[in-house]
């Protein structure tokens, strides 16, 4: 006598399933989903967020300091804390942009930086930054490229370019710039509030 396995649960033979009906696979999904941003985008991103709260009467700068993909701490260009905002009358520079012309008087700006918000906040809080990137809205100047490479920070990445007035500092600049140990890099990204943020460049002028 014969035995025979009984079949459980058999699939039922049909027509064959259309293509268009069929699960869509996860490669498939990620291959149509919208790009992530790099980290370098990331954190630019987050920069140009912090400069709304700037409101200096020449540009608007955003800045963060970023070590072990974690945001240590961040700093927008203003007037130092207490005293009257730019808006208000409170940077002489900024005041009268017709007396003091672009890219002189600098001595005269009681502004504080972004980045230079950045770092001194770290040391307010006892926060070590050597290692660190920083990321700001406009490459940074003489001073705050000085400062950031005294408090051991390895890289710049900024958005927008900045250079000195007078074409003899520049090769300057570029000297203390090659000292961070991995660079000063521009970020590609597009900025919908250049014309707000950095409006003298459009013009070509100098801050």
């Amino acid at each position: 006598m014969s035995h025979q396995r009984p079949v459980v649960n058999a699939p039922a033979r049909g027509p064959a399933q259309d293509p268009a009906q069929r699960p869509v696979s996860r490669g498939a999904r990620r291959a149509g989903r919208r790009r992530r941003p790099d980290w370098d985008e990331y954190y630019m991103g987050i920069a140009m967020a912090i400069r709304e709260r700037a409101n200096c009467e020449g540009s608007r700068v955003g800045a963060l300091l970023v070590r072990d993909n974690r945001i240590l701490t961040t700093g927008y260009n203003g007037t130092p804390q207490g005293a009257a905002n730019c808006d208000e009358g409170g940077c002489e520079r900024c005041a009268d942009r017709e007396r003091y012309r672009s890219g002189e008087a600098y001595d005269l700006c009681i502004c504080v930086h972004a980045e230079q918000n950045a770092l001194l906040t770290a040391a307010r809080f006892g926060i070590p930054v050597e290692g660190a990137v920083m990321y700001t809205t406009l490459a940074p100047c003489f001073g705050c490229s000085k400062e950031l490479l005294q408090a051991k920070v390895w890289a710049v990445r900024y958005l927008h370019e900045w250079s000195p007035a007078q074409d003899v500092a520049r090769p300057e600049l570029r000297k203390i710039h090659a000292r961070f140990p991995r660079g000063v890099k521009v970020v590609d990204l597009e900025d919908p509030r250049a014309e707000w943020a950095v409006p003298w460049l459009a013009t070509g002028a100098d801050e």
